[in-house]
């Protein structure tokens, strides 16, 4: 199994900062990549960021410049910090893993529960 504590959301005003964290934590052979998604009501999930084992990072282009993901390979964890939010972050944040449980298994994809983000003045 694999287990997800994702942290941080909230509300913030336009122009404000947070910072995401998910703690991904069980059968971990292989953390292949890390990333967060996003999805606000009526829309698609959309990716956000995402992070390779070896730190390579690419981001959506709508959060470039404002938005930084990094991780903490020994912990599992990987953050978000989002500064100069805008009216249009608001969504839930879903925090992304593609890992290997167990040797000779294929990469599969695991999801968080979610966290709220709301950026309203």
């Amino acid at each position: 199994q694999v287990q997800f504590v994702e942290s941080g959301g909230g509300l913030v005003q336009p122009g404000g900062s947070l910072r995401l964290s998910c703690v991904v934590t069980g059968s971990i052979f292989n953390m292949i990549t890390m990333a967060w998604y996003r999805q606000a009501p009526g829309k698609q999930r959309d990716l956000v960021a995402v992070i390779t084992s070896g730190g390579s990072t690419n981001y959506a282009d709508s959060v470039k410049g404002r938005f930084t993901i990094s991780k903490d390979n020994a912990k599992n964890t990987v953050y978000l910090q989002m500064n100069s939010l805008k009216l249009e972050d608001t969504a839930v944040y879903y925090c992304n893993a593609n890992l290997v449980r167990l040797p000779g298994e294929y990469p599969n994809d695991y999801w968080g529960q979610g966290t709220q983000v709301t950026v309203s003045s």
